[in-house]
């Protein structure tokens, strides 16, 4: 690829992802979260995160009656959650609290019927739930999939475990759902029986099953535009459309089954041999073209994040890289205090990372240099990923949900 069509296709990205961003701009309060990555699946949010932490940065936090690694999914000023209970995490609930602040409004609660073993340190309630504006789509460890409106009338439920049962993964199944085009999109991958299927979002029913890779993995999907979902695993990317789950486009040279990619504009960040960044047709008429393969940039266990002209990773020996993103050329590199399960969250020039012990830490950086310039000890385990929307910037324990805001803004 010559450097003029590369500048080409970086302008473009950057140009649609900003007038995304000035879109919602007006009205940051009313922009979702509404899947584990946010609303471009960049991991980065217009809603502004405190340079400076302390508990007066604490909105407000609630008790909460179960455990989980999910990711909070706000919209409507709305935070729906999901949690798993009871000695064998065999109680599945899914909360919604009012985003300003954080009454319950209500809960439901479901029984589990499929596999509940998983690792300890994970839980039933690890993939993060999504939503399309109208409905909230949950999944569980146990492959219990509920539909519900926002009021918490129950819709449909699929006990998807029934229908394939030979889905086996002693650690714990993570990946979260994707909604788009009326299709929501289940990632089931495992030692034995792994699939992706599409399932029609008001009905519940199959719109289309492809067999996959028979292999543990626990990246999530990815929307890389309207109808079409990136799916992920060791053998590399599928780019998949959802009327009929056939494959668009494929990246063949293996990636991770931890990280899960990101993308801005019409760039994926793949966690493949380091981070591999590829430009991709967003109707999928044509393979993706990579544009740089970075060893320096390579992610431990959360998922890279992107703005700007930035992308970021935390490695396995808990270090901040931020990135060039037209060369992966490193740009700094910053110690933090971990260990790290959470992918971070990044608004503007500042980014906020929480460690598992319930460390958070807010960084500020430009192009040359990034530094801590505070932090919050919430003192408690912290494996999801924070969620922004609402004012404010969402956290999850074990125990405990959290909203931060800037009390100077």
């Amino acid at each position: 690829m010559t450097s003029k069509i590369y500048e080409m296709i970086r302008l473009l990205s950057v140009a649609v992802f900003m007038i995304l961003i000035a879109g919602a701009g007006d009205a940051q309060s009313e922009q979702p979260w509404p899947s584990f990555q946010g609303p471009h699946g960049s991991g980065a949010t217009t809603e502004k995160i405190p340079r400076s932490l302390s508990e007066e940065n604490i909105v407000w936090e609630k008790e909460l009656p179960g455990r989980g690694l999910s990711t909070p999914v706000i919209h409507s000023n709305k935070v729906f959650l999901t949690c798993s209970s009871g000695p064998e995490q065999n109680r599945l609930r899914v909360l919604c609290l009012d985003a300003i602040d954080g009454q319950l409004l209500w809960e439901r609660q479901f029984w589990a019927t499929g596999r509940t073993v998983c690792h300890e340190k994970t839980s039933v309630a690890a993939p993060t739930p999504c939503t399309d504006g109208r409905r909230i789509y949950a999944i569980f460890s146990s492959n219990d999939l509920v539909c519900l409106d926002f009021e918490g009338n129950l819709i449909w439920l699929r006990g998807i475990t029934a229908d394939y049962p030979n889905v086996s993964n002693s650690l714990g199944m993570s990946s979260s759902l994707v909604v788009t085009n009326g299709v929501v999109v289940a990632q089931v991958e495992n030692d034995s029986e792994s699939y992706v299927i599409g399932i029609d979002a008001t009905t519940g029913m199959n719109v289309w099953k492809i067999g996959r890779e028979k292999a543990a993995n626990w990246t999530s999907p990815l929307i890389l535009n309207p109808g079409v979902v990136e799916l992920q695993s060791k053998s590399g990317i599928d780019a998949i459309n959802v009327s009929d789950g056939n494959v668009l486009w494929q990246y063949d040279a293996g990636a991770s089954t931890i990280p899960s990619s990101c993308r801005m504009g019409n760039i994926l960040f793949v966690p493949s041999k380091g981070l591999t960044a590829l430009a991709y047709d967003p109707k999928g008429q044509k393979r993706p073209e990579q544009l740089w393969q970075s060893s320096r940039l390579s992610p431990g266990t959360p998922s890279p994040v992107v703005n700007g002209e930035t992308v970021f990773t935390i490695s396995r020996g808990d270090v901040l890289t931020a990135g060039n993103i037209e060369s992966g050329d490193r740009r700094w590199q910053l110690r933090l205090k971990g260990p790290f399960s959470a992918t971070p969250v990044v608004s503007g020039n500042t980014l906020l990372a929480v460690s598992e012990t319930g460390f958070v830490q807010s960084i500020h950086f430009d192009d040359e240099q990034g530094e801590v310039t505070g932090s919050l000890n919430l003192e408690d385990q912290v494996l999801a990923s924070p969620a922004a929307a609402s004012g404010g910037i969402f956290l999850r324990s074990n125990s405990r949900l959290w909203k931060l805001a800037d009390v100077n803004q």
